[in-house]
């Protein structure tokens, strides 16, 4: 009788080996970890030194309850009291109007040019302005709103001509985040989405946007932080007032930026009652900012999981 035939299942599987690295590649990992790790701290002293500075000048003045109640009407550089209850709105409702228009337009821009117009004549026009708008400074930004709305115009200085002026720093940043987020989610998704007969928006806003929410929130963050602390805008189209003003379209308006600036020019650095100001303004912004940002990403996860 002949040898019964045996499969490739029936041979005993023999161990993988692995070739151990050599000690060249080793120092070489470690080297790089290292390197990587070196890098990081360099990047994150100065930010930690800069929060440890603001938080022990300005812990001061913040945890003062009429700091957050009060404005610093009738208030002069001399006499400590007030509050930065006024600024803090200025603030809010600066980058509130702000948010309103650019993201919105920078949301639908970043969408046109990664699902439907990137290749375009237009599509490429419209890449090439974001990159344009992205590298303007501030204080150009806000000279070419005076010059369109207040000199041209006749429009009064106030809050809202500010807010105009930081939409055109804000939208290059949502635009460039929507962008690149919608463009690193798996085509796979997009073609599931198609076979089942789905329509190409419908596509984008249940399975591509929900994808990229996360990157596309962290985006808009910064573009948020960016432009609540500029002062440039504040300077040229609007004055700092002391007293409260809801009134975004007339009149001076306080925000953080502003109040910081003003206490600098009441002798801050000299006078302690205007130098806790400062620095208690200056830990109000990041507070302010930071509370954004932590609720933004609650939000976003939110609806992300509510979307799957």
């Amino acid at each position: 009788m002949g040898r019964p035939m045996t499969s490739m299942l029936d041979r005993p599987l023999k161990p993988r080996t692995f070739s151990r690295p050599s000690r060249r590649r080793r120092v070489a990992d470690r080297l790089a970890l290292v390197l990587v790790s070196l890098s990081m701290a360099i990047a994150v002293t100065p930010l930690l030194l800069v929060l440890h500075s603001v938080f022990a000048r300005g812990f001061r003045a913040v945890v003062s309850t009429a700091w957050w109640t009060h404005s610093q009407a009738g208030m002069t550089a001399f006499v400590a009291g007030g509050g930065a209850y006024h600024a803090i709105v200025g603030t809010v409702l600066q980058g509130l109007v702000c948010a309103l228009i650019s993201i919105p337009v920078g949301l639908m821009l970043g969408i046109y040019l990664a699902e439907y117009g990137g290749g375009t004549p237009l599509g490429r026009l419209a890449s090439f302005m974001v990159d344009l708008l992205s590298g303007v400074p501030s204080i150009v930004a806000a000279l070419f709103i005076y010059a369109l709305f207040v000199a041209t115009l006749g429009l009064p200085r106030s809050e809202l001509a500010v807010s105009l002026a930081l939409v055109l720093l804000m939208l290059p940043v949502i635009v460039r985040a929507t962008e690149e987020m919608l463009r690193i989610v798996p085509l796979d998704l997009r073609e599931a989405s198609y076979a089942l007969g789905i329509p190409k928006w419908k596509t984008i806003v249940r399975v591509v946007l929900p994808t990229g929410i996360s990157g596309i929130v962290t985006g808009i963050m910064l573009a948020v932080a960016r432009v609540m602390g500029e002062t440039a805008p504040l300077l040229i189209l609007v004055g700092y007032a002391q007293a409260m003003n809801f009134n975004i379209f007339s009149g001076f308006m306080g925000t953080l930026p502003g109040m910081m600036y003003n206490q600098t020019n009441a002798g801050a650095g000299v006078n302690p009652v205007p130098t806790d100001r400062l620095w208690g303004a200056a830990l109000t912004l990041i507070l302010v900012i930071a509370t954004i940002n932590i609720g933004a990403r609650i939000l976003a996860k939110f609806v992300g999981a509510n979307k799957s």
